[in-house]
């Protein structure tokens, strides 16, 4: 059992740490989380208490990370209607210690585009013959035969949702390249951003669907965009969040910027070994990355790699 490795200064932290159940929708599950520290963010970002939430796979049984980072809450999108899920936080502090909260499960509600399954028309105008704001949704399921319907209804291609992503987002995160390129000749930019400044290509990046990327590298999409928050790169995302070698060599090849710094000073190689992405730092580091470089803290690569109990090798 993983929970029984782990290392724990106060068991009473793991009796605090509990997933919240925020809203649940037919497609995504809103989780929230205490910070039991309930501590202002000092000093440099790798001494910070980090999230992580993780997606069990009904499967295989296993967990992968669906949200890292130091927010208190995260929106699960692109879910199954109908359909149980499980969660569980871990939180990593300064000092390498781990803890796991207990396993929930919840439902996700019943799909209101069930009509959309079969691409029924009839039952979809039936549901939405007074609305035009549901292109989002058949976006991020990759109807676009019914996205090209409500468009020539009057539906809005840039409505967007509680979090400020639009059509062109969704499809991307998704992976519908089909209806990616539909939405781009319906005008849809790549400058578009979410309320926290991500680009579509943060978001299909976030996704990892390989020929989507491609796509929008050789339409001209920007790959060194950054978003609000963070100042974060498309690059920096993959570094903080999947570690797809896959995605970075794409981004890379593109032309992105390989020593690029976010807001607190940290390049790509940081935020990857912070992340224990292996395979990912020995592609930045075999792409140009400059392991010398300092955060402005001071720190660099090494530094984190070493606080963090990583394994350092020597580069000249």
């Amino acid at each position: 059992d993983e929970t029984n490795r782990l290392q724990f200064t106060h068991k009473s932290h793991l009796n605090k740490l509990t997933l919240v159940i925020g809203k649940v929708t037919h497609h995504s599950i809103e989780l929230s989380w205490m910070n039991e520290e309930n501590k202002p963010r000092n000093g440099p970002p790798e001494r910070w208490t980090r999230f992580s939430v993780e997606q069990m796979d009904p499967k295989t049984h296993t967990y992968s990370t669906v949200y890292i980072g130091y927010s208190t809450h995260h929106l699960v999108e692109g879910l199954e209607s109908s359909t149980s899920y499980n969660f569980r936080l871990r939180v990593t502090r300064a000092s390498v210690e781990c803890s796991l909260s207990p396993v929930v499960s919840v439902f996700t509600t019943r799909e209101i585009f069930y009509c959309t399954s079969s691409q029924s028309l009839g039952l979809l105008f039936s549901y939405f013959k007074s609305s035009k704001s549901h292109a989002p949704l058949c976006s991020q399921k990759g109807f676009t035969s019914l996205v090209d319907i409500l468009v020539k209804h009057g539906a809005d291609i840039n409505k967007r949702d509680s979090t400020g992503k639009d059509s062109l987002m969704q499809a991307c995160f998704a992976g519908h390249l089909n209806t990616v390129k539909y939405l781009r000749n319906c005008g849809s930019t790549w400058q578009s951003g979410d309320t926290d400044g991500c680009t579509p290509l943060h978001w299909a990046v976030d996704g990892g669907h390989l020929p989507v990327i491609t796509y929008m590298i050789q339409d001209g999409c920007e790959v060194d965009v950054m978003d609000k928050v963070s100042l974060w790169t498309p690059l920096m995302c993959v570094s903080a969040i999947s570690g797809n070698a896959a995605v970075a060599s794409i981004l890379l090849q593109a032309g992105a910027d390989v020593n690029i710094r976010d807001k607190a000073g940290k390049t790509p190689l940081m935020v990857a070994v912070l992340n224990n992405h292996v395979e990912l730092v020995k592609l930045l580091l075999d792409s140009g990355a400059d392991h010398h470089m300092k955060n402005e803290y001071g720190a660099g690569a090494a530094d984190m790699a070493k606080a963090f109990g990583r394994q350092v090798t020597n580069y000249t």
